[in-house]
């Protein structure tokens, strides 16, 4: 699944006119949708209309305008660890302020200031697929945040286009692991950074695809 840990594959994407179709069901309302947003390299305006709907705040019917770099991370991540054109299960997307308020009273793992109320994460999780492996093909693409939650009662992934983080966090040796040549900005438990800390987060800003690194 190499190809999907390129960091240019967006953009590489747009350069030879990719057209990519994402494949969702939605855990809540039961939907699906077939949404082919990225047509010969642009997005479809259309589609990610489409996609604002399909993945509104469900419990307000209020949709958002979600961000498309979203759908590009979802999709590649899957596809990098072999789903092909299998649906992928959503679990939670969209979240007005209210309806994260009221999450947030229930749970201490629901962030004050989720991606989720900026349109820019998804929960997901895919029957037959070890959601360890989207977790860590998510790390190795270093686009924004990743959320592994291997105890909820259907285990997923959080994906989401904000800063480039990662929890519950990996042992030093995990990580190490995961890159090997050490370039990195996840941190580890011990909140040692790996030695490719700093060149990791000059190539992450030098990409431009939005992705960025707060200081640890």
């Amino acid at each position: 699944f190499l190809f999907a840990l390129s960091p240019s594959l967006t953009e590489t994407a747009v350069a030879n006119g990719d057209t990519r179709t994402i494949y969702l069901h939605h855990a809540h309302t039961g939907e699906d949708i077939a949404a082919t947003y990225l047509v010969n390299g642009q997005y479809d305006s259309n589609v990610l209309k489409q996609l604002n709907w399909f993945l509104r705040d469900w419990r307000r019917d209020e949709p958002t305008n979600m961000d498309p770099r979203l759908f590009d991370v979802v999709w590649e991540a899957y596809r990098g660890a072999g789903a092909g054109n299998q649906v992928i299960n959503v679990v939670s997307a969209y979240r007005s302020p209210e309806t994260n308020a009221m999450l947030r009273s229930r749970s201490r793992a629901v962030a004050k200031y989720s991606q989720h109320m900026l349109g820019k994460a998804m929960d997901t999780t895919m029957p037959g697929m070890p959601m360890s492996h989207i977790r860590e093909i998510g790390m190795r693409m270093q686009r924004g945040g990743v959320g592994y939650y291997p105890t909820a009662n259907t285990p997923f992934v959080h994906l989401d286009v904000g800063n480039v983080r990662s929890w519950p966090r990996m042992s030093y040796d995990q990580l190490v692991r995961l890159f090997p040549d050490g370039k990195t900005v996840h941190l580890p438990t011990n909140g040692q950074p790996l030695p490719g800390y700093e060149q990791a987060r000059a190539e992450i800003e030098a990409r431009g695809d939005g992705a960025f690194v707060t200081a640890p």
